[in-house]
């Protein structure tokens, strides 16, 4: 199964990270997120920590956003005329696109891999998804913080992932429409949702 390109959205807190690197044991494609960041920064020359702090969250510039409109890659503007978040965007989207290309395959979380690469056949674009409160105790367990504390990082880090995506797609996140598979991990966890992923990817591949 090495040309399937997996994209995974994922709610805060519903594992969909962990079923992406356990995804590509399963499949053996290689599996792609905080190492995005380090890639963008070799291809743009710009800070590693700049980046960092920069990824999956829109640019707060609002002239930007009007002048350019929501979706700012398909606009061919020039890297270095864009803040550093747009920057981050183009880069990225850039580098997601070779990936593709290579025909190797790839497994990409987030950075809305689905939308940059859309119309490709061996394209698989997965939204996991879990109860809130399930997510909750997983985010406690995880950052050891209180259920209050664990329920604001969540309700801001969704936001602003829904965010991110509207700004540079000017479509809405988690429309189960924009979706080959919306799983929900709550009952059959991580391992689940893996296999299942696998099973559709095999099925049109």
């Amino acid at each position: 199964m090495q040309n399937v390109i997996v994209t995974i959205a994922r709610q805060y807190g519903s594992g969909g990270r962990e079923v992406g690197l356990r995804l590509s044991e399963k499949i053996g494609v290689k599996f792609y997120d905080k190492d995005l960041i380090t890639m963008a920064a070799q291809k743009s020359g710009l800070s590693s920590d700049a980046l960092q702090n920069a990824d999956e969250k829109a640019a707060n510039s609002l002239l930007y956003t009007l002048a350019l409109g929501s979706s700012i890659y398909n606009h061919g503007v020039e890297h270095v005329n864009l803040p550093i978040n747009d920057r981050l965007f183009v880069v990225q989207s850039e580098i997601i696109k070779e990936l593709a290309g290579t025909g190797e395959g790839a497994i990409i979380v987030g950075r809305c891999a689905d939308y940059v690469l859309a119309g490709r056949k061996n394209l698989v674009r997965v939204y996991i998804t879990s109860d809130f409160d399930n997510r909750v105790r997983a985010v406690m367990a995880r950052h050891e913080l209180t259920e209050n504390a664990a329920r604001d990082l969540i309700v801001k880090t969704d936001k602003r992932r829904a965010n991110y995506y509207s700004y540079y797609t000017g479509e809405k996140w988690g429309r189960a429409d924009k979706y080959d598979l919306v799983i929900s991990t709550d009952r059959i966890g991580v391992e689940g949702a893996a296999d299942l992923i696998a099973d559709y990817a095999a099925m049109i591949h």
